[in-house]
C-alpha cells in the first residue's frame, strides 16, 4: 500500500455528515448574504426580532464549517453527530423565532414592547425633535416585504426548518454507519 492510497478519502456523495454540513453552511451563508442585501442594498431595515433571528445563521456558519471538516477528517462519528444535532437544534429554535415574529406580523399575539408597542420614553422635551429626527424604530409588527403571502419571517421559518431537516439527516445517516 503506498502513501497515496493510506490517504484516500471518500467521495462527498457517501459522507452524509460531509454533505449535510456543507448544505446547512451554504444555507446559512446564503441566507444572511439575502438579509444584507434587504438590509443595505433595498434598504429594507430589520427589526429587533429580525436582528435575533440572524443569530442562528452566525452560529451555523462556522459550526457548519467545523463538523464539515471533521466529518471530512473521519473524526469520531459521535462528534460529528452531536454537531450536526446543535446545527438542527439552533435552527429549530429559529424556526420557533421566525414563528413567533410572523404571529406577530399577522396579529396573532402581542410583541415584544420595544418594537410593537406604543413609544413611551422620548427622552426630555428639549430633545425631542432631535431625536424624533435621528431616531428610525423599526417595527415588529409591520411588515416591510412580502412575497408570494409570507414575510421575511416566513421564509426565516421555512429556510430554518430545511436546515434542521438537512441536519438530522446527516446526523442520522452518520449515526448509522
Amino acid at each position: 500500500m503506498t502513501a497515496q492510497t493510506a490517504h484516500t478519502s471518500t467521495p462527498a456523495s457517501s459522507n452524509p455528515a460531509l454533505v449535510a454540513a456543507l448544505a446547512v453552511g451554504l444555507i446559512a451563508l446564503a441566507t444572511l448574504a439575502g438579509a444584507w442585501f434587504f438590509q443595505l442594498v433595498l434598504d429594507i431595515r430589520p427589526c429587533p426580532l429580525c436582528l435575533e433571528q440572524r443569530y442562528a445563521y452566525y452560529l451555523a456558519i462556522p459550526l457548519a464549517v467545523l463538523v464539515a471538516i471533521a466529518a471530512a477528517r473521519d473524526a469520531p462519528r459521535r462528534l460529528v453527530v452531536t454537531g450536526l444535532v446543535v446545527l438542527a437544534l439552533a435552527a429549530l429554535a429559529n424556526a420557533v423565532l421566525g414563528t413567533y415574529h410572523a404571529g406577530v406580523e399577522w396579529t396573532f399575539w402581542q410583541g415584544p414592547t420595544d418594537c410593537s408597542g406604543p413609544v413611551v420614553d422620548l427622552g426630555k422635551a428639549g430633545s425631542l425633535l432631535e431625536r424624533l429626527d435621528t431616531v428610525k424604530v423599526i417595527r415588529c409588527d409591520e411588515v416591510q416585504w412580502r412575497f408570494l403571502g409570507l414575510s421575511l419571517a416566513g421564509y426565516n421559518v421555512l429556510i430554518s426548518l430545511a436546515m434542521a431537516a438537512i441536519a438530522l439527516w446527516g446526523a442520522g445517516k452518520t449515526a448509522r454507519h
